[in-house]
């Protein structure tokens, strides 16, 4: 259960979206999944075997919750109110009038949509940091006291669950690239028809809810 509560943390949603929205999102895809491994295991591993039951794993998980949840919920609140309110838009408008119709691309389409998995793979290992979730978990692992081999099977399942939005369409790459192409062909559709309706209303919602589960949580 823990695994996929870390499975749905904004970084790996807004990565896995964005590089589905772009040219090769299989290249994209694999190249972030190999260094978000990479981060994930090695550092999953490093808990388990060193830090587990020191005041450091617990002081961290015990500030790390309210934190991210603060952050992360205004991030989505923001974004949210900008997807409904159609603020991007006429910023964009306004920059098109400023420099002329010429488009240039954001900072995450240059560094996820050049087609090189080297790219993806230190952007993936770049972010994809522990959350709370991330480790409670490693910490349950760690007590479960089940031996080394067994402890290092644990943390890559927990590390394999985690990443599944991005292991799901690459397994169907390898076994239907056919039908798997059509659905992220029609997935593009549907973000450009309802995404800023869709995430703009579900970004305003988890942000609230982030922000008032990280107050309660400061103040108990």
């Amino acid at each position: 259960m823990l695994a996929l509560a870390s499975m749905f943390n904004p970084t790996l949603l807004a990565a896995t979206t964005l590089m589905m929205l772009l040219a090769e999102p299989k290249k994209l895809m694999l190249g972030y999944l190999l260094g978000a491994y990479l981060t994930s295991i090695s550092l999953g591993l490093l808990i388990v075997f060193s830090l587990h039951g020191s005041s450091a794993t617990s002081t961290a998980r015990a500030s790390l919750t309210p934190a991210e949840d603060l952050v992360f919920g205004a991030i989505a609140l923001t974004v949210g109110i900008v997807l409904r309110t159609g603020r991007m838009d006429r910023m964009r408008e306004r920059r098109r009038r400023k420099k002329g119709d010429a488009k240039k691309e954001s900072w995450p389409e240059r560094m996820l949509g050049r087609g090189s998995p080297r790219v993806t793979f230190a952007v993936g290992a770049a972010l994809t940091l522990p959350g709370a979730s991330y480790l409670v978990a490693l910490d349950r692992i760690a007590k479960l006291d089940t031996g080394p081999p067994a402890a290092v099977l644990l943390v890559i399942a927990f590390c394999l669950i985690q990443m599944m939005l991005l292991e799901a369409p690459l397994i169907g790459y390898a076994f239907a690239p056919e039908r798997t192409q059509q659905a992220v062909a029609r997935f593009r559709e549907w973000v450009s028809h309802n995404a800023k309706r869709v995430i703009g209303n579900a970004a305003i919602v988890i942000g609230g809810l982030l922000l008032l589960r990280g107050v309660i949580e400061l103040l108990l």
